[in-house]
């Protein structure tokens, strides 16, 4: 398992995590990796954290954005840089538990799966109340309609299969977006029961007003998909009806 996988991070105003996030990736079991790291034009010291990792590592490349864009252009300034078979993509107040890249390489390897993501963990900012987040063991385009099943966190693609897939310039929801558009032409996405990242719920976060994100998706059925009034009016209210049963 000699495959380079490239490591996608943005960030902005990370300060309080970045250097987790980092090191987790350091950590991992499995070493051949390249990580890209753009910050998002950052207001905070989010530079000095990646500068010093930098110093210590040629595995690792720094981008930094003059202007603030979005993850959406951060994430697709990486992919355009990436050497890798693979491309995973981890956000910066997020890490991975150590076997993530191996258990996944594995399963991405002997399955043959040209889109996998898994289960993960969900805590809030000061490292409690920690969730279980299941992944579904195989989502088609049409039932990933209903709602984003992928952590963004968790996901990895190949590019042997897929060639380097970019996220759509939107504000939010753009991963969901990109996930469709890869389902769309017919991959299957695959999950692994077992988790392998942390996600941390925050505030401040653009996914902590859950409803308020629904005019962004009602934007990627309109906009992305094209989908008709009807069927868009469908699946909000089945999104609607989910959030309200929990």
């Amino acid at each position: 398992m000699s495959d380079l996988v490239s490591v996608i991070i943005p960030n902005y105003n990370g300060e309080r995590f970045i250097e987790r996030c980092i090191q987790s990736v350091i950590s991992q079991s499995y070493e051949n990796w390249e990580m890209i790291l753009i910050d998002d034009c950052s207001t905070d010291t989010s530079k000095d954290f990646i500068q010093k990792f930098t110093i210590d590592s040629d595995k690792i490349t720094t981008i930094f954005l003059k202007e603030n864009y979005g993850p959406a252009v951060a994430r697709n300034k990486g992919i355009e840089l990436a050497k890798g078979r693979y491309i995973a993509f981890l956000d910066s107040d997020d890490f991975w538990l150590p076997n993530k890249l191996e258990t996944q390489i594995e399963c991405m390897i002997k399955y043959k799966y040209a889109l996998s993501f898994s289960s993960y963990y969900s805590i809030d900012e000061s490292e409690n109340n920690k969730k279980l987040v299941k992944a579904h063991c195989e989502i088609s385009y049409s039932k990933l309609l209903t709602t984003n099943y992928i952590g963004c966190l968790t996901a990895m693609y190949d590019v042997g299969k897929l060639g380097k897939q970019y996220f759509p310039l939107i504000k939010k929801r753009q991963d969901w977006a990109l996930w469709l558009k890869i389902t769309k032409a017919g991959t299957v996405a695959h999950g692994i029961e077992e988790p392998l990242a942390v996600y941390t719920r925050r505030d401040t976060s653009v996914s902590s007003n859950k409803f308020g994100l629904l005019k962004y998706n009602w934007k990627v059925y309109r906009d992305i998909e094209q989908l008709s009034l009807l069927k868009s009016l469908y699946l909000i209210s089945i999104l609607v009806g989910n959030k309200l049963l929990r």
